[in-house]
């Protein structure tokens, strides 16, 4: 296989991922908006009218945890993760070098940090999912296996966006030094 062949098939597969995380970025975003409504409207009911809901209060923060992971990847996929930068961004670091950092950084850390948090909460969502857990609180929601089973999903897309991460560095890296 040449550079070139090489090259061309890892943008295409950063491509299809890219794009999958874009519509899975989008359709998560949609949760912040039903954030704010849901917490606006717990706070008028709390303070105006002095009602409280321990349902409404845990589906603030269900949606959180689903914002929280499934946007992971779409975050990343747009460079705007908190980063050590400051060796990243040095007038000493070139696109090559960066695509090195970015390469060692995806392959060492985070796709391997990703498959421990998968293999370590798939018992842990299984067991959720077995005894349909719900909310231990009175008046709390019942479902909270689904909440549980974001964990590996949101994991899962973070590996996927390393992937495509890596694949553009190592096409970077392939291109050389320029």
């Amino acid at each position: 296989m040449t550079k070139q062949s090489l090259s061309a098939r890892l943008e295409a597969l950063s491509g299809h991922i890219d794009r999958f995380t874009d519509v899975v970025g989008r359709l998560v975003s949609w949760l912040v908006i039903a954030m704010v409504l849901l917490v606006s409207y717990d706070v008028t009911m709390r303070y105006v009218f002095d009602r409280g809901s321990v349902a409404l209060q845990e589906l603030e923060w269900h949606l959180f945890g689903f914002l929280f992971l499934l946007g992971a990847a779409y975050t990343l996929r747009h460079d705007d993760h908190v980063r050590l930068d400051l060796f990243y961004q040095s007038r000493f670091m070139n696109d090559y070098r960066r695509a090195w950092i970015n390469l060692i950084g995806a392959l060492c850390f985070l796709i391997p940090f990703c498959v421990l948090i998968i293999i370590s909460s798939v018992p842990f969502v299984q067991q959720s999912f077995v005894h349909m857990e719900g909310s231990p609180d009175p008046g709390g929601l019942p479902w909270r296996w689904v909440l549980k089973s974001a964990i590996p999903l949101g994991f899962g897309l973070l590996i996927l966006q390393g992937v495509s991460q890596a694949a553009k560095s190592l096409q970077r890296i392939l291109e050389g030094r320029q």
